[in-house]
C-alpha cells in the first residue's frame, strides 16, 4: 500500500486533484469530510466544541453553525488552536480506520490522504509521497470571492490562517500547478497516477513470493 499526502492552500485546485485521483482508482480519505463527521449532531466532538465556544456556534436545529464558528476561529489564532485540538485527534482516528480498511481490501491500494492543514499539523513526513497543489495567493483569493461569495478580507484571512506557499513547497515531493485550467490540472494528475501505479505494481511484485 502506498500512502500519499495531498495538500494545498485553500482554493488552490486540491479538490480537482482529489476527485481525479478517486476517478483513477485511488482510495481518497478526505479530512474535511471526516471533520464534518467529527462535529455531526449528537457527536462528542460537537459537544466539546459547544463547551469550548458556547451555544452561539449552534444553528437553530442543533447542528453546527459553521459560518459562526469560522467567523471566530479565522480571526483568532488561539481560538483556531482550541478548535483544532478538539477536531484533529478525532479526524486522525477516523482516517486511520479508513486506511486500515483500504489495506485489508487491497494490499496494493494507493491511499490518498487529502489534508488541507497537513503542513500546519506537522505531518509532512508521514507519507511515501507528499503532493502539493500550488496557485498564487492572489488567484486563490479571487476564487474565494467569486466562487464562494467571501469578501476580500474574509478570503485573505483564510489564506493567512494556513501555511505559506514557501512552507508547503519546502516539504513537497510533487508540485502540481493549480493556477491554470481544470483540464490542464487533471492532465497533470493523470501523469502522476501513471507513476504511482507503476511504483505500486513494482512493490506488489517485489513482495510476491
Amino acid at each position: 500500500m502506498q500512502r500519499i499526502g495531498l495538500t494545498g492552500g485553500i482554493a488552490s485546485g486540491k479538490s480537482v486533484v482529489a476527485t481525479r485521483l478517486a476517478e483513477l482508482g485511488a482510495v481518497v480519505i478526505d479530512s474535511d469530510v471526516l471533520a464534518r463527521q467529527a462535529l455531526a449532531p449528537g457527536s462528542a466532538g460537537l459537544d466539546a466544541v459547544v463547551e469550548a465556544f458556547g451555544p452561539g456556534v449552534l444553528a437553530e436545529d442543533g447542528s453546527l453553525d459553521r459560518a459562526a464558528l469560522a467567523g471566530r476561529v479565522f480571526a483568532d489564532d488561539e481560538e483556531r488552536a482550541r478548535l483544532n485540538a478538539i477536531v484533529h485527534p478525532i479526524v486522525r482516528r477516523l482516517s486511520a480506520e479508513r486506511e486500515a480498511a483500504a489495506a485489508v481490501a487491497d494490499h496494493g491500494a494507493i491511499v490518498v490522504h487529502d489534508i488541507p492543514l497537513l503542513v500546519e499539523t506537522g505531518r509532512a513526513d508521514a507519507f511515501h509521497v507528499l503532493v502539493v497543489v500550488q496557485a498564487p495567493a492572489d488567484e486563490r483569493a479571487r476564487r474565494l470571492v467569486e466562487g464562494r461569495g467571501l469578501t476580500r478580507a474574509e478570503a485573505e484571512a483564510r489564506i493567512a490562517a494556513q501555511a505559506t506557499d514557501e512552507q508547503r513547497l519546502a516539504v513537497a515531493d510533487v508540485v502540481l500547478d493549480g493556477s491554470g485550467s481544470v483540464d490542464g490540472l487533471r492532465a497533470h494528475v493523470d501523469e502522476l497516477w501513471s507513476r504511482l501505479s507503476a511504483e505500486s505494481a513494482d512493490e506488489v511484485a517485489a513482495e510476491t513470493p
